[in-house]
């Protein structure tokens, strides 16, 4: 999901989250505030949203790029969210628990038969 020596950025304010990410991925730099996004991220190859919070799918939008993964994340049940970043052009949405599943080395969940 994230290759090696990548530059990473996230924007995820739940400092569990924070946690879970950093133990699966080195060096990973992150906002505290949605609006340092766009400037913060202007030299990252991928970019980690949580789109739950207010203004973090635009932010999220703001800097979908050539050469840049963005990849935004938010629960399973909010259709609405995860379809509209969909539009926004996000490389990557994904429900929360996929997201951390993946993040964390998981690869794709198998398939149900």
């Amino acid at each position: 999901m994230i290759p090696v020596g990548a530059r990473v950025v996230a924007y995820v304010p739940d400092l569990g989250d924070r946690s879970r990410i950093d133990a699966a991925v080195a060096g990973v730099r992150h906002v505290g505030r949605v609006e340092d996004l766009a400037g913060v991220a202007a030299d990252a190859d991928v970019v980690l949203v949580d789109l739950r919070r207010p203004g973090a799918l635009e932010a999220a939008a703001a800097v979908v790029g050539p050469g840049r993964t963005v990849i935004g994340f938010a629960p399973h049940v909010d259709d609405d969210r995860l379809g509209r970043a969909r539009e926004a052009g996000l490389t990557e949405v994904l429900p929360r628990s996929l997201f951390f599943h993946r993040v964390s080395g998981g690869g794709r969940p198998p398939t149900a038969p």
